[in-house]
């Protein structure tokens, strides 16, 4: 395999005329693949968009982080959505109070998640949208941010391709959720399926077509955003059983199933734990309700919004517009039943237990 390309930008200034050609070049020499999303690198042994890929690097070379921040980390179409808006709820459940009571009304008619996406915030490391930059700057809003309260952030990125920072011990605290492979590739095709007719933003050219049954050959064979997928949740796992403290693995499907339990242990975990009072109160219930699929699913900014990102090319900056209602489809556990064969399904179940099994990971 080709150079990592670490040692190929100068990291400190994004735009850098340097920094993109050396990215040109280090893209040549890496490993090229097809995918459902378009044309895939892999690096550091996952696979990339050359977007994707260019973000993950810049936050490899420029990314601080703190032991106050808390990282959400998944495989896409996990549920990063959903538990960005309870960790969001979470953390700010005193600055946005979400109860019933008339005392309260004020408070939670102005609550940031009934006006923005989730990820307008919580923003990603890779990705750079108009809500959380200066001068077009990612990492100068997030070093700007005072110390005194934690940084919530979200990830893409495989646990061993993460920032150098994070992974010391003073790294901060990482929130990792998996989801079963079944649901999360019938996510992952759908969401590319609606960007079919957009351009791959690096090429200026359309996102090439390959059908559901090529597109889950390739996610098989590892080769999805940021796959294999199973390589993708077994680092993470490894790492929330070496460094407990730090790290927290959580399941969409249990999260699911009783998500009174898990919010409770997501709010321990980050340090922001219910006291007995709040629960008496319904606070754990309200911030539930606040965040459920059905509710942030319907609102007006879910429907009709949109998420501005400014993509980053060799070329420069082209701003993209994603609809926000592209990141709600159903929001179940087993839909992929209902889209998958049952060769289709045995398969994946097979490859699970082949990759995870042996370690104590069930999904």
């Amino acid at each position: 395999m080709a150079s990592s390309g670490s040692d190929l930008f100068d990291g400190q200034v994004e735009e850098n005329k340097n920094f993109r050609e050396n990215f040109g070049e280090m893209l040549s020499t890496l490993p090229k693949g097809l995918g459902a999303g378009g044309c895939y690198y892999q690096y550091q042994g996952f696979w990339y968009s050359s977007v994707w890929l260019l973000g993950t690097i810049w936050a490899q070379q420029s990314f601080k982080a703190r032991d106050t921040d808390i990282l959400l980390a998944a495989s896409p179409k996990s549920g990063t959505t959903w538990m960005k808006a309870l960790m969001f709820a979470i953390v700010n459940r005193k600055r946005y109070p979400h109860l019933p009571s008339s005392s309260a009304a004020a408070a939670a008619a102005s609550h940031p998640l009934l006006t923005k996406s989730p990820h307008n915030c919580v923003p990603y490391l890779e990705v750079r949208d108009e809500e959380h930059m200066i001068g077009g700057n990612l990492i100068a809003y997030l070093d700007s941010l005072p110390p005194s309260s934690p940084r919530l952030l979200s990830t893409h990125i495989p646990y061993t391709s993460l920032p150098k920072s994070i992974l010391s011990d003073s790294g901060g605290r990482i929130v990792y959720i998996a989801r079963n492979p079944k649901d999360v590739f019938v996510s992952y095709w759908s969401f590319c399926q609606k960007f079919k007719s957009k351009t791959d933003q690096s090429k200026g050219q359309p996102l090439a077509a390959i059908s559901m049954e090529e597109a889950f050959e390739l996610f098989c064979k590892g080769v999805s955003i940021t796959g294999p997928f199973w390589d993708h949740v077994l680092d993470y796992w490894k790492a929330s059983l070496e460094r407990p403290d730090q790290v927290v693995f959580m399941k969409y499907e249990d999260m699911k199933m009783d998500t009174m339990q898990h919010v409770k242990r997501l709010a321990e975990f980050m340090g922001h734990p219910f006291s007995l009072e709040e629960e008496r109160q319904g606070v754990v219930q309200e911030i539930i309700n606040l965040c459920s699929f059905q509710n942030l699913s319907n609102l007006e900014v879910n429907k009709c919004g949109a998420y501005h990102v400014h993509i980053a090319s060799q070329t420069g900056q082209t701003p993209l517009l994603v609809n926000n209602s592209a990141f709600f489809r159903r929001g179940e556990v087993g839909d992929s039943k209902n889209h998958l064969t049952v060769e289709m399904l045995e398969h994946l179940d097979q490859i699970t237990e082949e990759k995870l099994g042996s370690f104590g990971l069930k999904l």
